[in-house]
């Protein structure tokens, strides 16, 4: 499966915010954002950046596949699926890419970011329910219990991101003795810390 390979803050820079995509990188004086804050490429005085209203609904879904780190295609079947969900559209699209298995690592803070998380996933580190999943668009269900693997259990990379987890979602439960934790249920919007205008991207495929 193709991913993007090239410099994370070089994302954050073309959409103008932090996407968090380097964990605590990103809370750090050495951010991209705060030492560059403008778009990657030659810079020219007075650019203009397009503002036309298609422009913004690409930015807004742009922003949102490079937070979760969803390719286009995962993208469209993930919004075909929120579509013909009960529920406002964009709600449902930002509670299924919180509820994919690498963001859950990431939030549990069994991880510093995303990436991390999702290879982490990839190398079978973890297990849902009891089972080796090592998918990390692997869709959790509410209760579903996700563990750190026993032979995983030592890593330092996951003892250290767990050291700097500030808050835990009130919608998931960790057990970091046990490092292991579980979504309660689906989170609702004003539950997902993300900036991002998902009714821009459902104009964007309503067009």
């Amino acid at each position: 499966m193709a991913l993007y390979h090239g410099p994370r803050c070089r994302q954050c820079r073309r959409e103008g915010m932090k996407l968090m995509l380097k964990g605590e990188r990103c809370k750090s004086e050495n951010c991209a954002i705060e030492r560059r804050p403008f778009p990657p490429g030659m810079r020219v005085s007075k650019r203009r950046r397009s503002s036309t209203e298609y422009n913004l609904q690409l930015r807004e879904k742009q922003k949102i596949r490079r937070i979760y780190g969803v390719l286009e295609k995962q993208f469209e079947r993930y919004f075909t699926i929120s579509s013909k969900s009960s529920g406002v559209t964009g709600d449902r699209l930002l509670q299924l890419l919180e509820m994919r298995l690498d963001n859950i690592v990431y939030r549990l803070g069994f991880a510093p970011s995303r990436s991390s998380a999702r290879q982490l996933v990839l190398h079978n580190h973890f297990r849902v329910n009891g089972k080796k999943v090592n998918i990390p668009s692997y869709q959790l269900k509410a209760g579903d219990l996700v563990q750190v693997r026993e032979k995983s259990k030592k890593l330092e990379n996951i003892h250290s991101s767990l050291k700097s987890l500030r808050d835990t979602p009130e919608w998931l439960s960790i057990d970091k003795v046990k490092l292991e934790g579980s979504a309660i249920r689906v989170p609702e919007r004003n539950e997902i810390p993300v900036n991002v205008q998902e009714q821009l991207v459902v104009e964007l495929y309503s067009r």
